[in-house]
């Protein structure tokens, strides 16, 4: 059985592996283990994962970091979504019978957060527009990819989990410098990021804590990997997402 992890950014991928993998493209990091680099954002993902299926995947992973919508989640915190939830409020769940085995084996090496994942096709930036999707949906972090990915995993009838760590709490506005600096492929450009920062040098101090917010989730997703080896064992019912 071979699992296909969808990663969309350079950062998360180095969570996993050393090796460079292109963008849109896919590698073997280690036996019965392929992994996409997709890009930021649903369409990115979603071809991502079309491609690991063509490439022999039979269960998918969504990898990565997400931002907070419940106070109970700090910058760090692994979360393992039992339930996704699109912007028409479309529900999708996780194969539960891999989700619970994962979640036992992960315990034994960080707090495991559950609840539902909600979709967004764009950076949710200020902690009030948080707020509100917390409210519309009751979800608990949201992210951009999973989904995508979701959908392709259940158009073959495949068995999906969402592997996520906490970057922004949702009392945290995203510095405006993000925004303005991503070009259209949800990527943050260097030269658009100093200029912003040059105009606005009070931005700093915001990018400096989303920077260490970052390195929190990313040291939890290194954690993880040193142990997937135990999720990617799993050799349960194959299980189709609801």
């Amino acid at each position: 059985m071979i699992t296909g992890i969808v990663v969309a950014l350079p950062e998360e991928l180095t969570t996993l592996t050393s090796k460079k993998i292109d963008k849109g493209s896919c590698l073997f990091i280690a036996d019965k283990l392929l992994v996409a680099y997709s890009g930021a954002g649903p369409v990115n993902a979603g071809s991502a994962a079309e491609l690991l299926v063509a490439e022999g995947a039979t269960r998918l992973i969504s990898w990565g970091c997400a931002g907070a919508l419940s106070t109970s989640l700090k910058s760090g915190d692994l979360i393992l979504p039992d339930k996704l939830i699109d912007a028409g409020k479309v529900e999708m769940f996780a194969n539960a019978n891999w989700l619970d085995y994962t979640k036992n084996s992960l315990a034994n090496y960080v707090t495991v957060h559950s609840g539902s994942l909600a979709e967004s096709i764009s950076i949710v930036s200020s902690s009030k527009d948080k707020k509100q999707v917390h409210s519309l949906t009751g979800a608990v972090a949201l992210d951009m990819e999973s989904m995508a990915i979701a959908r392709v995993a259940r158009q073959n009838s495949l068995p999906f989990l969402v592997i996520r760590a906490i970057v922004d709490p949702v009392n945290m506005d995203l510095p405006l410098a993000i925004s303005y600096s991503l070009n259209d492929r949800g990527e943050v450009e260097l030269g658009k990021l100093l200029l912003f920062l040059f105009l606005h040098p009070t931005e700093l101090p915001g990018l400096i804590k989303l920077g260490l917010n970052f390195s929190a989730a990313k040291k939890t997703l290194k954690s993880i990997a040193k142990h997937l080896d135990k999720v990617t064992n799993f050799s349960g019912d194959r299980g189709n997402l609801a």
